[in-house]
């Protein structure tokens, strides 16, 4: 045997009868020759990690807009954070970590700058509408590789499109990224708003810690123990642990995300993500030239979505003062 058919046979012979084995891929939109030494998906994870969307999320917000401090998470650290307790999941399910940890990793590549303010910015101004989720999977098939993307296994990109609203995935291990996603943000968030004042671990519902615990890693192990326990040929929570975590989204949907303490700039990054919308959309020969190419093969609309979904928050506000605000005279 090569050492590629000996990964699939370990692979095979590891699986639970739900997990997805490799060698039933649907495969590839281009078809290209297999590596000898990793699994379809295992190629898929490492072609995520090398991509520069992936490196973008580090400066692109998770809650807290632009944050000072150090400590906060941004895009790419809660990527990482989904992917370490969606492959937990996985492993005690024996599911496949690497179609796991492939989704896990490519699920969030099409965020904006500025989180949700920016999603939602762009979906109010762009004909073509806005999801990051949609746009994911756009960028791992259009517009990574300066136009190729990264020709991912049709699975993977099948969790990116599925994992947060609609439709469920086809896979059990996209499922799991689904589900995950949810047990990361709501537990990180908990730390960073508790880090920013604008709540105390006191502040949580009581009944939320009778049953999930006082700690984020009390809550993430009640949270990881009750889909592993209650998972088989689908993906789900207990009845006692599903209500405790949706009575606390709740309360952090009061109490974080519509709170005007933590969320009291959005409004100007709203407003500054339309800006640039309707400056390129007027000029649009100022995009850079990747983008007038998208622009010129689609539309406009379309090239300067894509343009924008892809700065970073850093960038989104350079390039807004390079366009918008006034520089002083030199001598």
């Amino acid at each position: 045997m090569t050492i590629y058919e000996q990964l699939l046979a370990d692979e095979k012979q590891r699986l639970s009868p739900y997990g997805f084995y490799s060698g039933d891929s649907r495969g590839r939109r281009v078809p290209i020759e297999e590596c000898p030494f990793r699994t379809p998906f295992s190629r898929d994870r490492d072609r995520v990690v090398h991509c520069k969307s992936f490196r973008r999320l580090k400066h692109k917000t998770q809650v807290f807009l632009a944050p000072e401090g150090d400590h906060y998470r941004t895009r790419l650290t809660h990527t990482l954070e989904v992917s370490q307790i969606a492959r937990t999941i996985a492993r005690v399910l024996r599911l496949n970590e690497d179609l796991t940890e492939a989704v896990s990793l490519g699920h969030d590549l099409g965020h904006t700058p500025f989180g949700h303010a920016g999603e939602r910015a762009l979906d109010e101004i762009c004909p073509h509408g806005y999801k990051h989720y949609l746009q994911s999977v756009r960028v791992v098939e259009f517009l990574e590789n300066g136009g190729a993307g990264l020709n991912l296994t049709w699975e993977v990109k099948n969790g990116i499109a599925c994992h947060t609203k609609g439709q469920e995935a086809a896979t059990l291990e996209g499922r799991v990224v689904r589900i995950a996603d949810k047990i990361a943000y709501i537990n990180h968030d908990i730390e960073d708003a508790i880090t920013a004042g604008v709540l105390s671990e006191n502040d949580i519902p009581y009944d939320v810690h009778y049953v999930l615990g006082r700690t984020k890693s009390q809550r993430i192990t009640s949270l990881i123990r009750s889909v592993v326990e209650n998972s088989r040929e689908t993906i789900r929570m207990g009845e006692p642990e599903r209500t405790a975590f949706d009575k606390l989204h709740d309360f952090m949907f009061d109490s974080v995300y519509t709170n005007p303490v933590a969320k009291g700039e959005e409004g100007k990054a709203r407003d500054l993500i339309k800006r640039l919308y309707e400056y390129f959309t007027d000029n649009p020969d100022k995009m850079t030239e990747e983008y007038r190419i998208i622009a010129g093969k689609t539309d406009v609309a379309r090239g300067v979505c894509d343009y924008i979904s892809g700065m970073t928050d850093r960038y989104a506000l350079y390039t807004y003062e390079n366009i918008f605000v006034p520089k002083f005279w030199n001598f």
